[in-house]
């Protein structure tokens, strides 16, 4: 088995979890990152990264870091770490796909000693269950006797500038004992935060879907509190702070959940869960509700309208958002897409305003093209959905402009006061 020195890295995939960490190692060591989209590859050779997860000041940092797409440069590696998306498909079981293409291009360069990691969310066993053979069938090679695995979790938490790749605690784990020594002193060369070794890769798959599972849960019932406070008239921000106040009061607020990861990896985790003949009650129920927030905010939003005796048939909506979160450009699995469509059930016309977005992409992944620039006095509906920062800078009095005389303003983030907007979450 090769020696810490000796490791020549290969980052298989180069979007927001793979870049900062090739970044990171590349750095300190020789590292080939690898992506299968050309215009990313080029796009980083230019030094810029369309995700904005990494400026361009460390893109030069990263001296060691060579980009590429193709698999020759891969022959040259020993160590391969995975970071390509683990999606779900639209009946919400995992798309492992991507896991699988990822492992097939490693099985074409994989030679004997060679350590494959991967940090891709799966549930418990899909490494050793489903990655693994497909490596030892590509490559001819034997596991854990010719070549090696391991499993780190990854942590990235996309647009957040304080919590980065080297300050979050890592797990890691290898399929022998030697392995994991050896991923782990890997990992502790960037992690300053430092790393924790797990038992198994198994344990480490689980520790990772739980991590989410939980937040999901947690969100859930303050979502389902929402919902209930709502019918009562109570404003659900001011219980959350009344509340709050005591110590051990979880600061969780309700919202849509979407992203990569919370509105995600409990479906792998049920999907496993299923598979072995168990049919899982709270985190489906969890999920459930979080997956039909988009609709109610929809429903409430026309409900106040009526009362406004607003026309809905043919009104103009402004939703102010579109990714998933507040100060980034990712839309993977958004929800504000499940608003939009539930308006335009109404046959509401809708215009999306995100400075934030790449206009493109919007119109790749969800065949919408963003405003540049709200019309102005125009829209008898208003909905803040993201919490950008410009959203905030604008205040009530400029975001109260873009609506008509009459008008409903829905403050789905808190962004305002109380009195500021006519709808709350």
């Amino acid at each position: 088995m090769h020696k810490l020195k000796d490791l020549k890295l290969a980052i298989i995939g180069l979007g927001y979890v793979g870049l900062p960490l090739a970044v990171e190692f590349g750095k300190q060591r020789f590292v080939v990152g690898f992506d299968i989209n050309q215009s990313r590859i080029d796009a980083l050779n230019m030094g810029h990264d369309s995700t904005l997860e990494v400026s361009d000041t460390e893109l030069k940092e990263a001296s060691h870091l060579n980009y590429s797409s193709s698999l020759e440069e891969l022959r040259t590696c020993n160590t391969f770490i995975v970071t390509v998306p683990t999606p779900i498909d639209k009946y919400n079981q995992p798309d492992l796909s991507p896991l699988i293409k990822a492992s097939e291009t490693i099985g074409n360069v994989l030679k004997p000693g060679d350590i494959v990691i991967y940090e891709s969310t799966v549930y418990p066993g899909a490494t050793e269950e489903i990655c693994v053979p497909v490596l030892e069938r590509i490559s001819g090679l034997k596991f854990n006797i010719d070549f090696f695995a391991g499993y780190s979790p990854e942590r990235i938490n996309p647009g957040d500038k304080e919590h980065r790749v080297t300050t979050i605690k890592k797990v890691t784990s290898g399929s022998t004992v030697e392995v994991a020594d050896l991923v782990d002193e890997l990992y502790n060369q960037i992690i300053v935060a430092g790393t924790h070794k797990a038992s198994s890769i198994k344990v480490a798959e689980a520790a990772k879907v739980i991590e989410n599972t939980q937040r999901d849960l947690n969100i859930a019932l303050i979502n389902e509190l929402a919902l209930i406070f709502n019918r009562m008239g109570v404003d659900t921000q001011a219980v959350l702070e009344a509340a709050g106040t005591k110590w051990n009061f979880l600061p969780f607020r309700p919202g849509l959940v979407g992203g990569h990861c919370i509105g995600v990896d409990p479906y792998y985790l049920t999907h496993k869960a299923q598979s072995l003949g168990y049919h899982p009650e709270i985190i489906l129920a969890g999920r459930r509700l979080n997956d039909s927030m988009g609709a109610y905010v929809a429903s409430q939003l026309v409900k106040a309208m009526v009362k406004r005796r607003i026309h809905v048939d043919g009104a103009r909506v402004l939703l102010m958002g579109l990714t998933f979160k507040e100060n980034c450009p990712d839309l993977r699995n958004t929800k504000v897409i499940d608003i939009i469509k539930e308006l335009a059930e109404y046959n509401i016309i809708v215009d999306v305003f995100d400075p934030w977005v790449n206009s493109s992409e919007a119109q790749y992944e969800y065949n919408i093209t963003p405003v540049a620039k709200p019309d102005d006095g125009a829209y008898d509906g208003i909905i803040l959905a993201v919490a950008h920062r410009e959203f905030l800078e604008m205040g009530a009095v400029k975001i109260r402009q873009l609506g008509k005389s009459e008008h409903v303003l829905y403050d789905l983030k808190y962004l305002l006061s109380s009195d500021q907007s006519d709808i709350r979450l």
